[in-house]
C-alpha cells in the first residue's frame, strides 16, 4: 500500500489534518438495532433478533437537547429499522413541532411489515424526508445482499411512496435512494449511476425519486466479517487507503454531525458508534453531558483506519459522494 495506514498520519501528510469539527448542524440518532432484515453489508449488525432499542427517557433527552440547540436544523433518524423503535413516531412528531427537518433512513420493506400499514401515510403527513436503501435496480443483486424477495417488496414500497407524492419532481416529499456496492469495491460515479437507476426504475416500474446517494461499504462489523471469510480484507483496505482523496475531507459528515446511540452515548459518526469509538470531544460522552450541541463545535474528531472508507475515491457520507 502506497499510503500510510494511519488515517491521522494520512491527513497530516496531505496537509488536511488534524480533523476537527466545524459547526454542528445535524443530529443523527440511532434508535436501536432491531430490524426486519439482516443485510450482508450492514455496519450496524442489525437484524430481527436484535433487541437493543432507545428508551423513552433517552429519546426525551435527545429531543430536549435538540430544542436547546437552535443551530441543529436536521434530525437524522437511523437504526436498525428505525420505524420499529417504539419512540420513533413521537420523536418525529416532536422534531417537526420544533420545525426541524427529519430524515428517516428506511429499508423500504418495513413499510410492508404487520402493524406498519399506516407508516407511509405518517411519514407523508409529517413531511419526513425518506432516504431509502436500494443497493441495485436488479432483483438478483438486491436479494443476494438483503434476502430473498426483498427487491419485490422494495419496489412495492417505492410505488406506495410515489403514490403519496414522494419522489415526484415538484413534490416537497423528498425521496432519495441509497446504493451500496454488493462486493469489495468502490461505488461507481454517483451521477452516472443515478442516471442508470432513473432509467431502469422509471422504464421498468414507473418509479421516480429525487437523488441517488452512493455510499462506500465500511470495513467494519458484518461486512468486515464477510471480507475476512473471503480473504479480501487486506486487499479491500488497501483499495481504500490507496484511493485516499484529500479533497473529500472538508465535506466529511463528522465535521458537522453528532451521532447518538440508542443508549444515549455520543459519537463522531455512526461508524464510530458501531465500533464503540467514543466522541473526540471531552468531557462530553453522553447526551446528558451537553445542553446545546454548539458546545462541541471545533472539537477534535476521533478517527481510525475505517475512516479511509469515507475518503476513498469520490468520498462517502450519509449524503452520498463528496467530490
Amino acid at each position: 500500500m502506497s499510503s500510510p495506514v494511519d488515517f491521522g498520519a494520512a491527513l497530516v501528510a496531505h496537509g488536511v489534518g488534524p480533523l476537527r469539527r466545524t459547526s454542528i448542524t445535524t443530529l443523527q440518532v440511532n434508535v436501536g438495532k432491531h430490524c426486519n432484515q439482516a443485510c450482508h453489508h450492514c455496519h450496524v449488525d442489525a437484524g430481527p433478533k436484535r433487541t437493543e432499542v432507545m428508551s423513552d427517557a433517552t429519546a426525551a433527552r435527545v429531543l430536549e437537547v435538540l430544542a436547546r440547540s437552535p443551530r441543529i436544523g436536521l434530525l437524522d433518524v437511523t437504526g436498525g429499522a428505525p420505524e420499529l423503535a417504539p419512540c420513533f413516531r413521537e420523536m418525529v412528531r416532536s422534531a417537526r413541532r420544533l420545525d426541524r427537518r427529519v430524515i428517516d433512513r428506511c429499508n423500504l420493506t418495513v413499510l410492508l411489515e404487520p402493524g406498519q400499514e399506516d407508516l407511509a401515510l405518517f411519514l407523508a403527513a409529517q413531511r419526513v424526508e425518506v432516504v431509502a436503501s436500494l443497493p441495485c435496480y436488479s432483483a438478483e443483486n438486491v436479494d443476494a445482499q438483503r434476502g430473498a424477495g426483498v427487491f419485490e417488496k422494495s419496489i412495492a414500497a417505492l410505488r406506495t411512496l410515489n403514490a403519496l407524492g414522494y419522489g415526484r419532481p415538484e413534490s416537497p416529499l423528498r425521496l432519495d435512494l441509497v446504493y451500496n456496492p454488493v462486493g469489495a469495491f468502490l461505488p461507481p460515479p454517483q451521477e452516472q449511476l443515478e442516471a442508470d437507476y432513473r432509467a431502469q426504475l422509471g422504464e421498468r416500474f414507473g418509479i421516480t425519486f429525487h437523488r441517488l446517494l452512493t455510499i462506500t461499504n465500511m470495513p467494519i462489523s458484518r461486512f468486515a466479517a464477510q471480507l475476512a471469510r473471503t480473504g479480501e480484507a487486506e486487499r479491500y483496505m488497501g483499495l481504500l487507503v490507496n484511493h485516499f482523496n484529500p479533497a473529500t475531507v472538508p465535506g466529511l459528515m463528522c465535521r458537522d454531525l453528532v451521532s447518538v446511540g440508542y443508549d444515549g452515548r455520543l459519537y463522531d459518526c455512526d461508524f464510530n458508534q458501531m465500533l464503540e469509538v467514543p466522541i473526540g470531544a471531552t468531557p462530553a460522552s453522553t447526551i446528558w453531558d451537553v445542553d446545546d450541541l454548539a458546545a462541541l463545535d471545533g472539537a477534535a474528531v476521533a478517527t481510525g483506519p475505517h475512516c479511509f472508507g469515507c475518503t476513498a475515491g469520490a468520498g462517502s457520507s450519509c449524503g452520498g459522494a463528496l467530490s
